[in-house]
């Protein structure tokens, strides 16, 4: 069997809005902070690395997408994002 980020990386995407929006309707989309990397984030919730997880979410690097981004991105379908699927979640970073 591959290991879990081996498997993690064959997920990684990119997406439009347009396509995130069903999930963020689901509230299961996770905004990760440019500063993280997306694989580690995702290994680390794969893994139920909660230690990790719960500095992250207490230093605001990873979090629900805000009702303000949530807005702009409506208004821009097109906004493109890296994206990994980590059932039950999409994990999500802004591309310029």
């Amino acid at each position: 069997m591959q290991d879990l980020r081996t498997e993690l990386t064959e997920s990684l995407d990119e997406a439009t809005w347009d396509w995130l929006m069903p999930h963020a309707k689901r509230d299961s989309v996770i905004v990760v902070s440019p500063e993280l990397d997306l694989l580690d984030v995702g290994v680390a919730i794969a893994s139920d690395n909660t230690t990790s997880v719960q500095h992250w979410i207490a230093e605001s690097l990873i979090a629900k997408p805000s009702p303000d981004q949530l807005a702009n991105w409506n208004d821009h379908l097109n906004q493109r994002f890296t994206a990994l699927i980590v059932q039950p979640y999409v994990l999500v970073q802004e591309l310029e």
